[in-house]
C-alpha cells in the first residue's frame, strides 16, 4: 500500500493485514509519524506528538504479532488521544496554560482500554481550552486547522482528534463530548464521530467540564471502525461514579443487518430551522437514502428543545465554574480572556436555578423517551452550519452549533454523526442519528447501512496543495 492509502485506510482494512504479517506495525506508525512531521504545522492538530514511545510500542506490536499473541484489530493501531484524558508519563495540557506542565503518573481509564487492546498511542491532540468551546481556535497552542480548508477550524472542543483523522494524521482518535465535542467537529471535518450513551464509558481520567453532562466517544473514518473502538472502551468501572454496571453488547454483529423495517423519526420544527441550505439539502437526501433502504421516515414533534439547550448550557456553566473556581481565583491570568469570563458568568447563577435545571433535565428526558419509543433513530444535521472561518465566527454561531447536539448530553442518548455531503464549498455535513438510551449498537445499525448505500469514492483533503495560511 502507498502512504496516502495507509494513511486513509480504515481500522477495518488494516487489521487484518497487521494480524497476518502483510503490513507492520513500525511501517504503519511510520507513515502516521511522517505525516505529522510535514503537515501538522498546517493542520495544528496535535500539542505533543509522542514519536519514541509511538516507535517503541510499534516494535512491540510487531514483536507480539510475530509470535502468535494478536490482540485484536486495535493491536498496532496509530491512535490519537485528545489532550483532555491523562496519560501516564506524557504531558496532559487540556488545551490550557494551567495544566502545561502537567505529567501524569497514571492513564484514563479509556488510554488503558486502548494500551490494553494494543493501541499505539502517537500524540495528544490540540482542543478548545479546557474543552469549553466548539471551534478549537486555542489562544495557547494556536488554532487547530481544518484540513479541508486550513482557513476554517474544525469545529470542537475535539478539534485536534477531528483533524488528526481526517489529515491522515492518525487511524482514529479519542475525543469527550460534553455538548458536541465529537459529533460537530467530526461533521466539521467530514469523519465519524460516536457519544455514546452517559454511563457507557468509564471518565476516570478525563478532564471535567461538566461531570453530569460528559461522555467519552471515538472518533473515526468509519461506522465500522467507531463500533471496534467502542467495543473496547465501553463496561463498567468502579472508579467512576457515573459508570453504569450494563451488559456490553457486540457492536460489530449488528453492523450485519439491514435496517429493512426500522423507523426513522424527524423533527423538523426545531432541528431544522435557521439551516445553512446546503446542510438541509445533503441530510434530505440522507433520509431519501434511508428510505431506499427500507426504513420507514415519519415527521414527529419532540418536547421543547430549546428549554433542553438552554438548561444544559446552565448546568454546564455552573459545573464548570465549580470545577475551575480555585484556579481562575488564585491564577486568572493563566485562562484566555474569553474563557475567564465564561467561568466568572457560570458562578452568577443560583442554586435554585442549577437544581431547577436539573428538575427539567428529567421531566424532558422523560417526555423524548416516551415521543421516541418504537421509533429506532431520530435524525437530522449534526449541525445546522459547516465550519466558519477562524476568527470570523458570526454572532450566535457558537450557540446555534451545538442547537442540535447539546439536548442529547442533557438528555443523554447515544448519538452519532456520519459524512453526509459537502457544502458548494468544498466543506464537509455531517447527518446526526439519535437512539435509545444504552441502544448504541441500534445507532450504529442505522448509521452503517447508510454509510454503506453512501456510494461513491472516497474523498480525502488534498494536504500536498494546501500551504500554511
Amino acid at each position: 500500500m502507498s502512504e496516502t492509502e495507509l494513511a486513509y485506510a480504515s481500522i477495518s482494512e488494516l487489521a487484518p493485514r497487521l494480524a497476518s504479517g502483510e503490513i507492520s506495525p513500525i511501517d504503519l506508525t511510520d507513515v502516521m509519524l511522517a505525516r505529522i512531521s510535514r503537515y501538522n504545522a498546517v493542520v495544528n492538530a496535535y500539542i505533543t506528538v509522542t514519536e519514541a514511545s509511538a516507535r517503541e510500542s510499534a516494535q512491540a506490536a510487531a514483536s507480539a504479532i510475530r509470535a502468535g499473541n494478536y490482540l485484536g484489530p486495535l493491536h498496532g493501531i496509530p491512535i490519537a488521544i485528545k489532550d483532555l484524558f491523562a496519560t501516564r508519563g506524557i504531558r496532559t495540557t487540556f488545551g490550557s496554560r494551567v495544566f502545561a506542565d502537567w505529567v501524569p503518573d497514571y492513564d484514563a481509564a479509556a488510554v488503558e482500554r486502548l494500551r490494553d487492546a494494543g493501541a499505539i498511542l502517537i500524540g495528544k491532540t490540540n482542543m478548545h481550552e479546557l474543552a469549553y468551546g466548539t471551534t478549537s481556535e486555542n489562544v495557547h497552542y494556536g488554532p487547530v486547522r481544518n484540513p479541508w480548508n486550513p482557513a476554517y477550524h474544525p469545529g470542537g472542543s475535539s478539534g485536534g482528534s477531528a483533524a488528526a483523522v481526517a489529515a491522515g494524521l492518525a487511524c482514529a482518535a479519542l475525543g469527550s463530548d460534553t455538548g458536541a465535542s465529537v459529533r460537530q467537529p467530526a461533521a466539521c471535518c467530514g469523519i465519524v464521530g460516536l457519544k455514546p450513551t452517559f454511563g457507557r464509558v468509564s471518565k476516570f481520567g478525563a478532564l471535567p467540564l461538566a461531570w453530569s453532562m460528559d461522555h467519552v466517544g471515538p472518533m473515526a473514518r468509519t461506522v465500522r471502525d467507531c463500533a471496534l473502538l467502542l467495543q473496547v472502551l465501553a463496561g463498567y468501572d468502579e472508579r467512576d461514579a457515573g459508570c453504569v454496571r450494563r451488559e456490553v453488547p457486540d457492536f460489530l454483529a449488528a453492523l450485519a443487518n439491514n435496517i429493512r423495517g426500522c423507523r426513522i423519526a424527524v423533527a423538523r420544527d426545531y432541528f431544522f430551522e435557521d439551516c445553512e441550505p446546503d446542510v438541509v439539502v445533503a441530510v434530505e437526501e440522507s433520509l431519501r437514502r434511508l428510505r431506499d433502504l427500507g426504513a420507514s421516515v415519519e415527521d414527529i414533534v419532540v418536547p421543547d428543545m430549546r428549554a433542553a439547550l438552554a438548561a444544559g448550557a446552565l448546568i454546564i456553566a455552573v459545573e464548570a465554574a465549580s470545577y475551575h473556581a480555585a484556579d481562575l481565583r488564585e491564577r486568572p491570568q493563566a485562562f484566555s480572556k474569553e474563557l475567564q469570563a465564561t467561568l466568572e458568568l457560570g458562578g452568577y447563577y443560583s442554586g435554585v436555578q442549577y437544581v431547577q435545571a436539573q428538575r427539567l433535565r428529567r421531566k424532558l428526558s422523560e417526555e423524548l423517551h416516551e415521543v421516541m419509543r418504537g421509533f429506532d433513530a431520530l435524525a437530522m444535521p449534526a449541525s445546522p452550519v459547516p465550519a466558519t472561518e477562524i476568527g470570523k465566527d458570526p454572532p450566535g454561531h457558537a450557540r446555534l452549533r451545538s442547537r442540535n447536539t447539546l439536548p442529547f448530553n442533557f438528555i443523554s442518548l447515544p448519538a452519532i454523526s456520519v459524512p453526509c455531503g459537502f457544502t458548494k464549498s468544498g466543506l464537509p455535513i455531517g447527518l446526526q442519528l439519535v437512539g435509545q438510551p444504552f441502544n448504541e449498537a441500534r445507532v450504529l445499525q442505522v448509521a452503517y447501512a447508510y454509510e454503506q448505500a453512501n456510494t461513491g469514492p472516497a474523498q480525502y483533503p488534498d494536504l500536498k496543495r494546501v500551504t500554511s495560511p
